[in-house]
C-alpha cells in the first residue's frame, strides 16, 4: 500500500542496489574522520556542534523496544517502527510475504477505516510511508507535533488490532498492487532482472538472501489469507519490534501514550535472532539475459564476502570507493580513459545482516563487447596491485564523511531511520561510537588485506545483460539464464467475495474506535531571509539555520537550455559536464582531489531555463569552497582531451535513455505538446548527431555569451549570518564583470482543439506509461496557485481520486498522480501513471472520466480535506537546509515576497466550493488533451479508434507519425 523502499530489486541506480539502512548508517555515522584529522586543506578549527544523538532507551513488558529523542528545532515528531523481519525470513515457494505485508498495514484495521491511515496523516498535515529489505520492515510517520496522539492510535492499531480486518477482497488488490510495483521496478526496466540472476547464483537453494524482497511472481499470485495471518502472529509482535520517537515533545507524556497505547498488546512468538551466514562459490559462474528493454550491454561482476558490522566489510566499503570512485580510480583509468569501453560503472559493497556481496558494474558503450570489459576490469585490478594505497587515498573517502553525518541527521526522520537501526541489528541506539571507531581504523592494508581475500583470483558470478539480438556482446563461456518473463493476457476481472460477518474486536482496556483529538496545529512561522544586490548585479538570498554546522548554497544562472540552438542543441547540458573538469590551474583530478578532502560536493548542472552550481560543505570549510566555486566558474580548463569523453559519456546516455519507457514518454510528450519550434520540445541533453557535431569552440562562445553576473542568483541556507556571506562573496563580486545577455522567448499557446491519442510502441512491455495533458499557464500566473489547490483531491496525493480508483479500488498501477507544472513559461496539466498493459485502455478511460467528472464539483469534505493538507503540513516545511535553498530559489526566481507561503495559504482558507468548481472547468478539459500511451502496439494499440477520440495515431520514440505495418511486425 506504501510507496515502498523496496531495495535490491532495480539495478538502474549504485545508491538503490545497497542495502538502505546500510547505506544510512555509513551516512550518519561517517563523522570518524572529525575525530581524528581533518584532513589536508580542511580547517582544523572544531566546530562547537553536538556530535552524538542523544536518546533514551527503555522496554515495554511485553518486549516492545522504546527510543525517545528529543529535538525542538521544529514542531513536528516523526514515529518510526521498525521490525525485525524482512524477506530473508520467508521460504522458498512463499516469497514476497514481508513486502506484500507491508502493503497490508496501510489498508485498515480493527478500529481505522478501509484507505484511513494515509488519507489521516495527511489531513494532519504529516507525510508517511514504509518500506521492506531483506532485513527488515520499517513504518514511519512525520506529523505536526499536535498530532502525536494520533499517530500513536494508528500505529498501534495495526500492530495489535489488523489482522481480523484482513480480508480476501483487500488481500487480492494488494496482490494486483504489488506485482505492479515489480512490473514498473523490474520488467519494465532495462536491467530489471540482474540482481534475482545474481542472488540465484551466489546465494544456495534455502538462503535466506536466495529470492529478492518483491519475491516471485508465482508466490506472489499464490499467497493466501491464511498465508498472511500466519506471517502476521509470527513476526509482527511488539516483542519484534523498535519504535523510535523523535522530534517536538514532552517526555513524560510521549511515555504516558505509549504505555496506553503499545503497552496492552501481547507478545507474539519469539523471533531468534538470524546467525550469520556467509556463503562461498567453488567457481566462476557465467550467465547472459537477452534483455528486451536495453540498448546497451552490461556486465556485473559480484564476489560474496560476509556481513555487516565486521572489521572486514567497513575495509570493503573503503576498497569499493578507491576501485571505481574518481579520477584516480583503476576502473576509470583503464576502462573509461584508455579503453573508451564505458562512461557509467561502479564498484559497491553490500554487506547486511547475515551475508554480502561485492558488487561491480559496468554499463558499456553502445556495440562493446562485454568480453573487452571483463578483461579490462582485471588489467585495472592489475593496475591497483601496482599502483597501492597511499594514506592520502584513504583520509581522501573519509574527509566527506563529516558532512554526510550531519546532512543525514539534519531531519527528525533521518534520527529515528539511524537509532532505529543500530537498536535493530547492533542491539544498541548508541552503538554510533563503536561503528565510529570501525571506520576510524581502518587502514591502507585492511584495504589490500580483504582485496586479496574476497576478489584477488576468486570465484565470482559475472552477468551478461545485453539488447535483444546482439547475442555476440555477451563474455565468453556464458549460460543463458533462466528469467522468467510475464505474458501479456487479457484483463479479466476478479471478483472477490468477502464475508457479511462483522469484524471481530480484539479486546482493549479503552474504547480504541475513538480517534484522539488533536489540538491546535502549530502557526505558520517562516523564517526570516534576508537579500541584497551585489556590485556586479547578482542578487544574493540567505536564511541562517544554525541547526548543524554546514551550508548549502546555489548560484543560478538564467538561461541553460533556453539558450541553445535548436541546429546546435545539448550546449547548455555539455557546458555544465566540461566546466567541472579541472581549472587552468588544475587538473580534474585536482579539483576533484581538493573538493573532496574539505569534506565539499560542488555538482553543476543544466536545466531547461537555468545553469545551476549547487554545493554542500561544513562552514569552518565555506570559504575555501567559495574559492574553488569561483575558480571554475572564472577560470575553465577547457581540457580536449575530457571534452571528447563528455561527448562519448552523453551519447551513449542518449542511446540508454531510449530503453526507458518514462523517458521515452517525457520526449515525445513535450514534442507534442511545445511543438517543433519550441526549444522545450528538443531534449537538454541534445540528440545523437546534435551532440557529435557541437566542438569546444561552441562551449568557449557558450560560455562567453551568456555567463553573467547579471543573470545570476546567490543562495545560501545554513550556519552562516549575512555579514560573513558579504565577506565571502567579495572576491566573486569584484572579479566577475557583468555583461547585457538575451534569452530567448518562445511563443507557447495550448492551440489544442480536439482529444489525440499517440501511441509509443514498445514491443512486449510489461506495463504501459501514460501522460495526458496539454499546455497550461506559467508558475507566475495569478491563477497557478489557486489551480494547484483545486488539483490537490483530484489527483495531487496519495489520496487523490485517480490514484485511489487506479491503485486502491482496481490494483492496475503504482501509483497515479495529476499535477500543474509551470516556471516563467507556460507549463503543462499533467495527469499520468504506469499501469499493467492489459488494463492500458481503462485505465486511459478512468483518467478521462474523472478529470471530467472533477468539473462537476467536490464535497465540503474534501475541500476541508485539501484545505487541511495544504496549510498543516507547512510545519514541516521549513525543517532542512535543502528545504529552505528551495524556499528562496523559489523566491528568487519569480519575486515573490519573503512571505509568500503565507499569501499561499490565504490562498488555501479562502478556496471555495464556487471557486473550486470554476477553476476546475477554466483549467481542466478532457476533451482536448494529448493522451499519450508508451507501450505494446501489438496488444493494446487497436483498441482506442474505438474510444471515441477524434484521431488516434502510432508515433515513433521522437514523436513522429508512423504506420502500423512499420511497427507491429
Amino acid at each position: 500500500m506504501s510507496d515502498c523502499i523496496f531495495i535490491n530489486q532495480s539495478n538502474s541506480n549504485k545508491m538503490n542496489s545497497k542495502n538502505f539502512f546500510r547505506l544510512l548508517s555509513i551516512a550518519l555515522v561517517s563523522f570518524s574522520f572529525l575525530l581524528s584529522s581533518c584532513g589536508e586543506g580542511s580547517d582544523s578549527k572544531k566546530d562547537d556542534a553536538s556530535l552524538s544523538i542523544d536518546f533514551e532507551k527503555y522496554e515495554l513488558e511485553n518486549g516492545l523496544d522504546v527510543v525517545l529523542h528529543k529535538d525542538t528545532s521544529d514542531p513536528i515528531v516523526s514515529l518510526a517502527i521498525q521490525y525485525g523481519v524482512g524477506s530473508n525470513r520467508e521460504k522458498t515457494g512463499r516469497t514476497g510475504f514481508a513486502h506484500l505485508f507491508e502493503h497490508m498495514l496501510f489498508q485498515e484495521s480493527e478500529n481505522v477505516g478501509q484507505d484511513q491511515f494515509f488519507k489521516k496523516i495527511q489531513d494532519a498535515g504529516g507525510t508517511l510511508n514504509g518500506g521492506t529489505w531483506k532485513d527488515g520492515t520499517i513504518y514511519y510517520e512525520v506529523v505536526p507535533k499536535n498530532a502525536l496522539e494520533m499517530i500513536m492510535w494508528l500505529e498501534s492499531d495495526r500492530m495489535g488490532y489488523l489482522i481480523n480486518t484482513v480480508t480476501e477482497s483487500a488481500f487480492y488488490n494488494q496482490q494486483e498492487v504489488v506485482q505492479n510495483e515489480k512490473r514498473q521496478r523490474v520488467d519494465n526496466n532495462p536491467y530489471g532482472h540482474t540482481n534475482w540472476v545474481i542472488d540465484k547464483n551466489i546465494y544456495p537453494e534455502g538462503h535466506p538472501y536466495n529470492w529478492q524482497v518483491i519475491g516471485e511472481l508465482v508466490d506472489l499470485q499464490n499467497a493466501t489469507v491464511e498465508d498472511v495471518r500466519e506471517f502476521y502472529d509470527k513476526y509482527y509482535g511488539p516483542n519484534n519490534a523498535t519504535l523510535v520517537l523523535a522530534g517536538d515533545f514532552e517526555t513524560e507524556e510521549a511515555k504516558s501514550l505509549i504505555e496506553k497505547y503499545f503497552g496492552e498488546i501481547k507478545r507474539r512468538q519469539d523471533v531468534p535472532k538470524l546467525e550469520p551466514q556467509p556463503v562461498t562459490i567453488s567457481e566462476t559462474k557465467r550467465l547472459y539475459h537477452e534483455d528486451n528493454f536495453a540498448t546497451a550491454p552490461q556486465l556485473n561482476m559480484v564476489w560474496p564476502t560476509l556481513q555487516q558490522y565486521t572489521d572486514d566489510a567497513y575495509a570493503l566499503d573503503f576498497l569499493a570507493e578507491i576501485l571505481s570512485s574518481g579520477k584516480k580510480a583503476p576502473l576509470y583509468k583503464v576502462l573509461e580513459k584508455e579503453k573508451e569501453l564505458t562512461s557509467r560503472f561502479f564498484a559497491y559493497n553490500s554487506s547486511q545482516e547475515i551475508a554480502g556481496e561485492f558488487h561491480l558494474q559496468v554499463t558499456g558503450n553502445s556495440g562493446v563487447n562485454l568480453n573487452d570489459v571483463e578483461q579490462g576490469v582485471f588489467e585495472a585490478f592489475a593496475m591497483f596491485e601496482e599502483e597501492g594505497i597511499t594514506e592520502k587515498d584513504v583520509e581522501r573517502i573519509k574527509a566527506g564523511l563529516e558532512t554526510q553525518f550531519y546532512n543525514g541527521i539534519s531531519s527528525v526522520l533521518g534520527k529515528s531511520f539511524q537509532l532505529s537501526q543500530y537498536n535493530v541489528f547492533a542491539g544498541d541506539p548508541g552503538f554510533i561510537e563503536q561503528d565510529i571507531e570501525n571506520i576510524k581504523k581502518v587502514t591502507k592494508e585492511d584495504i589490500m588485506r580483504v582485496y586479496n581475500k574476497y576478489i584477488k583470483d576468486k570465484p565470482y558470478v559475472i552477468t551478461s545483460f545485453v539488447p535483444k539480438g546482439q547475442m555476440n556482446l555477451i563474455a565468453e563461456n556464458s549460460e543463458k539464464a533462466p528469467v522468467v518473463e510475464e505474458e501479456i493476457k487479457e484483463n479479466i476481472a476478479k471478483n472477490v467475495e468477502d464475508s457479511d460477518e462483522e469484524i471481530a474486536k480484539t479486546p482493549s482496556n479503552f474504547d480504541r474506535s475513538v480517534e484522539p483529538e488533536q489540538g491546535p496545529a502549530p502557526a505558520l512561522n517562516i523564517p526570516t531571509s534576508w537579500s541584497y544586490e551585489l556590485a556586479n548585479g547578482m542578487k544574493v538570498y540567505g536564511i541562517e539555520q544554525n541547526e548543524i554546522p554546514t551550508v548549502n548554497f546555489s548560484l543560478i544562472i538564467d538561461g541553460g537550455h533556453l539558450l541553445d540552438d535548436m541546429d546546435n542543441n545539448g550546449v547548455a547540458n555539455l557546458m555544465t559536464d566540461i566546466m567541472m573538469e579541472g581549472t587552468a590551474n588544475k587538473t580534474p583530478e585536482e579539483l576533484e582531489e581538493e573538493i573532496e578532502m574539505l569534506g565539499a560536493s560542488i555538482n553543476m548542472y543544466t536545466t531547461n531555463e537555468s545553469i545551476v552550481i549547487q554545493g554542500n560543505t561544513l562552514v569552518r570549510n565555506f570559504d575555501k569552497t567559495m574559492a574553488l566555486v569561483e575558480e571554475i566558474l572564472l577560470e575553465p580548463r577547457w581540457d580536449e582531451e575530457e571534452f571528447a569523453r563528455i561527448k562519448t559519456a552523453t551519447i551513449n546516455q542518449i542511446k540508454r535513455s531510449d530503453a526507458n519507457p518514462n523517458t521515452v514518454a517525457r520526449r515525445v510528450y513535450n514534442k507534442l505538446l511545445y511543438g517543433e519550434d519550441h526549444i522545450f520540445s528538443y531534449p537538454t541533453i541534445g540528440t545523437v548527431e546534435s551532440v557529435e557535431a557541437i566542438t569546444i569552440d561552441d562551449l568557449k562562445a557558450f560560455y562567453a555569451n551568456n555567463f553573467s553576473p547579471s543573470i545570476s542568483r546567490f543562495h545560501i541556507v545554513g550556519k552562516i549570518d549575512e555579514g560573513k556571506v558579504k565577506s565571502s562573496l567579495k572576491n566573486l563580486e569584484s572579479s566577475w564583470a557583468a555583461k547585457e545577455v538575451e534569452i530567448p522567448t518562445y511563443d507557447v499557446a495550448n492551440n489544442r482543439d480536439k482529444s489525440s491519442l499517440y501511441f509509443v510502441d514498445i514491443p512486449n512491455a510489461k506495463q504501459s506509461v501514460i501522460n495526458i495533458g496539454y499546455i497550461s499557464m506559467p508558475r507566475t500566473h495569478e491563477d497557478f496557485y489557486p489551480a494547484e489547490v483545486m488539483n490537490y483531491k483530484l489527483g495531487g496525493s496519495f489520496s487523490g481520486n485517480v490514484n485511489l480508483i487506479l491503485r486502491e479500488e482496481k490494483g492496475y498501477t503504482y501509483g497515479a498522480r495529476t499535477r500543474f507544472s509551470g516556471s516563467k513559461i507556460p507549463g503543462t496539466f499533467t495527469a499520468s501513471s504506469s499501469v499493467r498493459t492489459n488494463t492500458t485502455g481503462e485505465s486511459v478511460s478512468i483518467f478521462r472520466d474523472e478529470i471530467k467528472k472533477y468539473k462537476e464539483g467536490i464535497s465540503e469534505e474534501d475541500l476541508e480535506f485539501t484545505k487541511n493538507a495544504l496549510i498543516k503540513s507547512n510545519a514541516r516545511r521549513f525543517e532542512t537546509q535543502f528545504s529552505l535553498l528551495g524556499m528562496l530559489q523559489e523566491m528568487s526566481n519569480y519575486g515573490l515576497s519573503p512571505n509568500y507561503i503565507a499569501d499561499e495559504e490565504a490562498v488555501i482558507r479562502n478556496m471555495t466550493l464556487e471557486r473550486h468548481k470554476e477553476l476546475a472547468n477554466q483549467y481542466l478539459d478532457e476533451s482536448k488533451m494529448a493522451y499519450l500511451v508508451v507501450g505494446d502496439a501489438t496488444t493494446q494499440y487497436a483498441q482506442f479508434k474505438d474510444m471515441g477520440f477524434d484521431e488516434v495515431m502510432l508515433v515513433d520514440k521522437e514523436g513522429e507519425e508512423v504506420k502500423l505495418e512499420e511497427v507491429i511486425q
